[in-house]
């Protein structure tokens, strides 16, 4: 049997889905007109800026992103013939590749990162009290726990 969403869960919900969808896209524009980078280019580079080496195997970045091989391939083809990124064949596995951060890439990232902060704190923590914000961590978190367990490690029982 449904267990159907009562007026304020719905409310909730219907709030939260317009809310993520023109924050992403004012994000978007504003990555954008700022760097010439998309929110998946900017994505694809935080995740190589996190690794000491900047480089990371494929298959990785995949699971990181939560995006499917073939999005993936697609769009980093795309940042290759742009320079943000190499390919790397990896040599303790023929079967396998690394994503580098290129030089370019790393310039783009480094122009963008101010923006995009300055942007989501304009959008989002500039209109929070200190206590929305915890509780926005908080409520992420839990629903991350539910939808992403791998990601909470702490958590596993």
């Amino acid at each position: 049997m449904t267990r159907w969403l009562d007026d304020g869960e719905q409310q909730a919900w219907r709030a939260y889905v317009k809310m993520q969808s023109h924050l992403n896209a004012a994000l978007g524009r504003r990555m954008q007109a700022d760097s010439q980078l998309s929110l998946p280019d900017f994505e694809v580079l935080v995740q190589l800026t996190d690794t000491p080496e900047g480089r990371v195997r494929v298959f990785e970045l995949a699971r990181a992103l939560d995006w499917e091989k073939s999005r993936l391939s697609h769009h980093l083809r795309r940042m290759q013939k742009r320079g943000l990124v190499a390919r790397e064949e990896c040599p303790d596995d023929a079967r396998g590749a690394f994503i580098v951060l290129t030089r370019e890439g790393r310039e783009a990232i480094e122009q963008a990162a101010p923006h995009h902060v300055d942007t989501v704190r304009e959008l989002v923590f500039d209109v929070l009290t200190r206590e929305q914000v915890d509780a926005l961590r908080a409520i992420s978190e839990q629903i991350l726990r539910v939808v992403r367990p791998e990601d909470c490690p702490q958590d596993r029982r």
